[in-house]
């Protein structure tokens, strides 16, 4: 569910439930709090074994007075779930959509596309893209680069109202990636490197280089997205590939 505005002729705003982000902005701290507190009293068990990994923290934290320790175990599980929390508030993506205007917005980044440039729309629970004429990603937000995305009943919704193409059926494109080996054919050049170089980032789960690579690559011409860690590419209308392959399921 999300919050919206009904106006028809004003911006739609969609996001998250209200009450889904009270639940996690009140819920990580608990259960940081209840966690700390687990973890003094498993460390003051532990201390009674013959052997034990780092028995020096163990016996530390066993050891502390009272009430002391258990006042610095609830504070500091407290301060790791409120860390939650703001990574949680970082990655959850807002969508404004105007009359000649599609705006996105997850933390610090502001994505804005003129109508004019839009083909279609489509999302699922991993991404939402704004696609452009000649099948480019105007604006692409993915769950597996730190995107939490609004329900996509409402986004539908959304957009429909304000007449965009909307694509239910999803990616329009989607049989003709091709699924990505090391040095094949096809690419632009220095596509394979970057594809290389994302490759690793996925392994290393580094949301941050994820993005930026896509992004790399977009710029190229070449449109990239992941099943099962495995990365399948497309071209653009400015590139397009002569050999053919599998599609992702």
């Amino acid at each position: 569910m999300t919050d919206r505005d009904d106006d028809r002729d004003s911006a739609i705003t969609v996001r998250q439930k209200t009450s889904d982000r009270v639940l996690v902005a009140a819920g990580f701290p608990l259960l940081g709090a209840v966690a700390g507190l687990l973890l003094k009293l498993l460390a003051e068990w532990a201390a009674s074994w013959p052997w034990i990994p780092w028995e020096g923290p163990v016996e530390l934290v066993a050891d502390a007075p009272e009430p002391t320790a258990t006042v610095v175990s609830l504070v500091l599980g407290t301060l790791a779930g409120v860390v939650l929390v703001l990574m949680a508030e970082h990655g959850y993506v807002t969508v404004t959509i105007e009359n000649d205007r599609i705006t996105t917005a997850r933390g610090d980044a502001t994505r804005s596309v003129p109508r004019t440039a839009v083909s279609g729309v489509f999302a699922d629970k991993k991404r939402l893209v704004v696609l452009g004429t000649r099948g480019e990603e105007l604006i692409a937000e993915y769950k597996n680069e730190g995107a939490d995305l609004p329900s996509v009943a409402r986004l539908a919704e959304g957009f429909r109202a304000h007449g965009y193409p909307w694509l239910p059926d999803g990616d329009p494109y989607r049989d003709t990636y091709r699924r990505w080996v090391e040095d094949m054919p096809g690419l632009p050049f220095s596509g394979n490197a970057l594809l290389k170089a994302r490759a690793e980032a996925l392994k290393k789960e580094d949301e941050k280089n994820v993005a930026e690579l896509r992004r790399e690559l977009a710029k190229l011409g070449v449109v990239v997205h992941d099943t099962d860690d495995r990365q399948w590419w497309r071209a653009t209308a400015r590139f397009q590939p002569s050999e053919s392959s599998e599609s992702p399921e």
